[in-house]
């Protein structure tokens, strides 16, 4: 049954060492300029912006720090995501996360899972993407962390990226569903088929339809799952509709398939945290994918056409 949250905090999450490309630390602010907080109170939900989290700019880091790929520094950051997301939903809010690069999912999804998992529930995860993200320092061809917070959530990779927030694994294989992949390196593709993790590549799009895949993948999650978080990477879409991404894929998701994938997603009642990430706004036009952003939150939230 479709529920709206009480209280949406917005936190943003400038950080965009994870990855080469510059641009992705600015999304948060332009996200909020294109008008998040405008838009939920139209659609009837109350939100606070909880600003920031700390994030050092590149170009104070020394040599050691880009030599390991900003390693610390980003398992930092992700620390104190995992204490904002605890606190948010300890306060009984929703927390709802503006990237930054998709390194932060780590400590995101891990706060979440810890705050479950004390409940006594599981967590599930639907994470939409143009990549699963699911390599380790051993299958990396690039070394990027953005390319390995989902093997970090499940166990694999650096062991700082693994302990962020001090608790271990707290999202299983089994409870995650990776929605409209389509660009994965060999070692993930190996990881992929050995985890079990429940996958829909755009071709499972193309043939069975989004509904029936997305609808699919939240039942499953139902009968484990008493809480979702959702990880939005906006390259998941087409390039058409979101070009201002660090890594896009062309052959994505259409914008009524990322809408309806949210709206199926937001009628099942138990998303309870999420993020949209990669969002670049020096290759964006007019903001296109600031605002889809925006729509697409909105969607997850509850929202409906009629």
């Amino acid at each position: 049954m479709k529920t709206r949250p009480k209280l949406v905090e917005i936190i943003g999450a400038p950080l965009d060492l994870g990855c080469n490309l510059r641009g992705a630390n600015i999304a948060p602010a332009t996200v909020r300029i294109a008008g998040l907080q405008e838009k939920l109170a139209a659609l009837g939900v109350k939100s606070i912006d909880g600003g920031d989290v700390a994030v050092p700019l590149r170009e104070t880091l020394g040599e050691g720090a880009a030599k390991e790929r900003y390693l610390t520094v980003i398992a930092a950051v992700c620390d104190e995501l995992f204490a904002r997301v605890t606190a948010s939903l300890q306060a009984e809010r929703f927390p709802l996360i503006i990237g930054g690069d998709h390194s932060i999912a780590v400590g995101t999804i891990k706060g979440a899972g810890d705050y479950f998992h004390r409940q006594g529930g599981q967590l599930g995860l639907v994470w939409i993407d143009a990549h699963a993200d699911m390599n380790t320092p051993g299958t990396s061809p690039s070394g990027n962390l953005h390319g390995m917070p989902l093997a970090s959530v499940l166990g694999l990779g650096h062991d700082r990226f693994v302990h962020v927030g001090g608790c271990g694994v707290r999202v299983r294989p089994e409870n995650v569903a990776l929605i409209g992949i389509r660009n994965l390196d060999e070692g993930e593709k190996e990881f992929v088929r050995q985890t079990g993790i429940r996958y829909y590549t755009m071709t499972d799009i193309d043939q069975r339809g989004m509904y029936a895949c997305i609808s699919e993948a939240m039942d499953d999650l139902a009968q484990r799952c008493s809480a979702v978080h959702l990880s939005f990477d906006m390259d998941g879409v087409d390039p058409l509709y979101a070009p201002g991404v660090s890594t896009p894929v062309t052959g994505g998701l259409t914008y009524r398939e990322a809408h309806l994938a949210l709206e199926v997603v937001a009628a099942r009642g138990i998303l309870r945290s999420m993020e949209f990430v990669e969002i670049n706004p020096m290759y964006d036009s007019n903001h296109q994918t600031s605002r889809l952003c925006i729509e697409l939150a909105m969607s997850a939230l509850g929202k409906a056409i009629v």
